[in-house]
């Protein structure tokens, strides 16, 4: 049997396995959440005890198209890549490459080329690796997000649009920092776009090599890979995605001055690749969860040390590594959001670890995660009986 005949199979048989599950509680839950916040299409995972027990599609992957989403769909992930990226560092940590407080700037840093080093504020010199991880480098937003300004980077540095990782890094090195390095967490995809460079800089490879060899590969991921910007350069299993019908165009982050829908070129993706870049189904960001739970069941690929550093709760309230959040009750929680895009993924102390993703943003923008996590909260708490088989298996025949 060929490789797409023997994917198609499964994908078959998977679904011929869900029916019995699938109707009644989550299906009436999910189409109702889904028609009341507008969203073309949706995806569900979950995992219990490390073992994949759902995995289901609802709406449109494509509406003008009538194609159905499924558990196999690639998504945008946005900011749930943020994740992807924290793990990538923790491996290079792992193998002695570098450390959460090794320099990231100056002539004493990771990233000291020529043309980095014209510094302005030496305060700069004094971030680490683990404040861009924990949004602690210094960057406020209170002239809006870097990362999504290329107009003032291609300016600050006297080029034109694109812009690209570089011209973000001498854009910080030649302006100040607006707090004190380690002081305290503003949220900062600027911190993880930088990181992104960090990894390719030490690794001797490009950002997207490095995290397939060393994190997706060891998790028995294949599909992951990092998006691209304008419609038509969408994967072929890739989802459309979707705005507010009265969503305005807007100038394309290219310079090529052509107006676009903010879903298809209002944003530079693969610029963001380490900070919101990636493309991923529920079930592969399901397996990802799976080796960097510090749960028994399943091998992780990081330590049980490099996963505490990640998710521990720091006593002066600065953000956790990769993750959204993390509390003490052992929440774990990654929530994405782009135009088009909303994502969350989170795992409980229950056993319990779920991913939802949708092709479709709306004007609550963040807080839709917030609705998210109280829909499955209701799910969870409604079945009283789960099946015994585990899907991760099963998809791995």
């Amino acid at each position: 049997m060929s490789k797409f005949r023997n994917r198609l199979f499964t994908f078959w048989s998977l679904i011929f396995l869900l029916i019995p599950f699938e109707q009644g509680t989550f299906s009436n839950k999910n189409s109702k959440f889904r028609v009341q916040n507008g969203l073309k299409g949706v995806t569900v995972a979950i995992v219990k005890d490390e073992k994949l027990v759902f995995a289901k599609g609802y709406g449109f992957a494509n509406e003008e198209t009538q194609i159905q989403v499924t558990p196999n769909h690639l998504f945008r992930i946005a900011s749930v890549s943020k994740l992807i990226t924290a793990v990538a560092i923790m491996k290079l940590v792992e193998n002695s490459k570098i450390s959460l407080d090794s320099k990231v700037f100056g002539k004493y840093g990771i990233l000291n080329d020529d043309q980095f080093l014209h510094i302005k504020d030496h305060r700069l010199e004094k971030i680490t690796v683990r404040h861009l991880l924990n949004h602690s480098g210094g960057w406020s937003q209170h002239y809006g997000d870097l990362a999504f300004l290329p107009k003032a980077v291609a300016k600050g540095v006297g080029e034109s649009l694109p812009v690209n990782i570089d011209s973000y890094i001498k854009f910080v090195t030649t302006h100040k920092v607006h707090f004190e390095p380690g002081s305290n967490s503003v949220y900062s995809n600027l911190g993880y776009v930088i990181l992104g460079k960090v990894i390719a800089k030490i690794a001797g490879t490009d950002y997207e090599t490095f995290v397939k060899k060393e994190v997706l590969e060891p998790a028995g991921i294949v599909d992951m890979q990092l998006g691209r910007s304008f419609f038509e350069e969408a994967l072929p299993n890739e989802v459309r995605y979707y705005q507010p019908e009265d969503g305005q165009p807007i100038e394309a982050y290219d310079g090529s001055g052509r107006m676009v829908p903010k879903t298809y070129g209002g944003n530079d993706i693969h610029l963001l690749s380490s900070a919101g870049g990636w493309l991923s189904s529920v079930i592969d960001l399901m397996k990802l969860v799976v080796v960097i739970d510090n749960e028994p069941a399943v091998k992780d690929i990081l330590s049980s040390e490099s996963i505490h550093e990640m998710t521990l709760v720091d006593p002066n309230g600065l953000d956790p590594l990769g993750w959204r959040a993390t509390n003490e009750r052992g929440e774990w929680w990654r929530t994405g959001t782009l135009p088009g895009t909303s994502a969350l993924v989170k795992r409980q102390p229950d056993g319990f670890s779920w991913v939802i993703l949708s092709n479709t943003s709306n004007y609550k923008g963040p807080r839709l995660a917030i609705e998210m996590d109280r829909i499955m909260s209701h799910i969870l708490l409604k079945v009283d009986h789960w099946p015994n088989y585990d899907l991760f298996s099963f998809l791995n025949n």
